[in-house]
């Protein structure tokens, strides 16, 4: 597979049959199928064939995680080596996974190598979340944990506490107590009338106030979590001199800050994780996505050593020794580091952004593109109003599929297109994908001419 081809309509006969029968025998919270309506069948590299025999540029990737595309080669070969030895170790220790904890922490500026300890978490992003809320409250003796307008952690209870999304908590009770939300300091100059930016106030300086007003409302804070891009939040980017602010103030009120680096973590930003690019040291810092390299379930969780009452059993999880996982991680780490994988992810990300840019002044209903190395958006306007347009986006995503190419949507409302292309991906593939893009855009652009705001 090196070319998108549709053969049929989205969705083709056999993927309709296949999404009837998940309606049936599935739960309804199924989510990308509703919007993204194929059945899979097989993947290589940036392209996945749906049943149908269709196939598509994936700029979805596994939700980001598959930082080298489907079934890499080498990382296969790897994982059947590995099965056939050992697949789940619990917390034993293992050669995989010693070597996987040694590459890991070798990634890290060799400043900081021998700062932290590592913990491994449950399979997912969100169990990484619960556990350095954990470590936090236990180590500060404190409840209470501020978070940012926009941020994602994941859907478990904790998670979804510290989580600006008020749709995704609608209807649930019992949610986690003491989280505080502060407007998020980014670089956007964004048109959306409902999100703040650096013009219209200063962040930082907004939640120094809170810190320091006795009667500001905030009790003991265990914490701040910061994402420094927020995927699902709209690839708004956090501003440097916001994020120096928030790790003055933490240091200053001995409050552990605790980076998610979950989608932005394993090179996707173009360094190893994103929180290098800001000239801080996060006592916490947690990743998942992009730790195995081919989306096998691992997630891992970074702590200052001198944070303390860390004890046996404190967060444990059946899944957390995943071997496999291990194993093809050894390998990416490998294949990045000789491919020289990051530079990769600099060069293309420049050359996206160049054409988008070059499209914005083309297309009025293409607003702020976003984001930093290799998870990228772009905002779809209302090219008459001028603010954030769901229908629109969700139409744009519904075109793109039918011409071949797989995005996201996302951010507030959904109004935000999301390229996650690999890290790897090919110059080719970048130029086809932005082919299709130009063409659905032409489409759409037809298409509303047609009606007024």
């Amino acid at each position: 597979m090196d070319k998108s081809i549709i053969k049929t309509a989205i969705p083709g006969p056999k993927s309709k049959a296949a999404l009837q029968k998940q309606i049936q025998w599935e739960s309804d919270a199924i989510s990308y199928p509703k919007r993204l309506p194929i059945a899979l069948d097989k993947a290589y590299g940036s392209y996945v064939q749906d049943i149908d025999g269709n196939i598509f540029i994936d700029f979805l990737l596994g939700a980001g995680s598959l930082p080298l595309g489907h079934s890499h080669p080498e990382l296969v070969d790897e994982v059947y080596k590995q099965a056939k030895k050992l697949t789940l170790g619990l917390d034993f220790p293992t050669p995989i996974k010693e070597a996987f904890t040694e590459a890991h922490i070798n990634m890290l500026p060799e400043n900081l190598r021998n700062s932290y300890k590592l913990h491994f978490c449950g399979p997912t992003g969100a169990d990484a979340v619960e556990a350095a809320i954990k470590l936090a409250k236990i180590s500060t003796g404190h409840q209470e944990i501020i978070s940012f307008r926009g941020g994602y952690h994941g859907c478990t209870n904790g998670a979804l506490s510290v989580t600006g999304n008020r749709q995704m908590k609608k209807n649930f009770l019992g949610l986690m107590p003491g989280v505080h939300f502060f407007p998020f300091g980014s670089e956007s100059h964004s048109q959306t009338s409902w999100v703040m930016n650096s013009q219209q106030l200063d962040a930082g300086m907004f939640l120094e106030s809170a810190l320091r007003d006795a009667n500001s409302g905030l009790g003991n804070i265990a914490a701040i979590i910061l994402e420094l891009v927020q995927g699902e939040g709209g690839l708004y980017v956090a501003e440097k001199s916001f994020v120096s602010k928030v790790y003055r103030l933490s240091r200053e009120f001995n409050i552990p800050l605790i980076i998610d680096e979950i989608q932005t973590g394993c090179g996707r930003t173009g360094t190893w994780y994103a929180f290098e690019q800001y000239d801080i040291e996060p006592d916490i810092f947690i990743t998942s996505k992009g730790t195995s390299g081919i989306g096998l379930p691992s997630s891992l969780m970074f702590y200052k050593k001198e944070l303390k009452n860390w004890m046996a059993g404190n967060h444990i999880g059946t899944f957390r020794g995943n071997q496999l996982a291990f194993s093809a991680g050894v390998n990416a780490i490998k294949i990045i580091k000789e491919e020289r994988i990051l530079d990769n992810v600099v060069k293309m990300s420049q050359i996206i952004v160049d054409k988008l840019n070059t499209l914005k002044i083309k297309f009025p209903f293409l607003g702020e593109i976003r984001g930093k190395g290799l998870m990228l958006g772009v905002e779809i306007l209302d090219p008459e109003c001028k603010d954030a347009d769901e229908k629109g986006a969700k139409k744009i995503q519904e075109l793109t599929l039918q011409n071949g190419l797989i995005i996201e949507v996302g951010g507030r409302n959904d109004t935000v297109i999301r390229l996650l292309p690999p890290l790897n991906v090919g110059i080719e593939t970048v130029n086809e994908s932005l082919l299709i893009l130009e063409k659905v855009f032409t489409c759409y652009e037809n298409l509303i001419n047609e009606k007024s705001c």
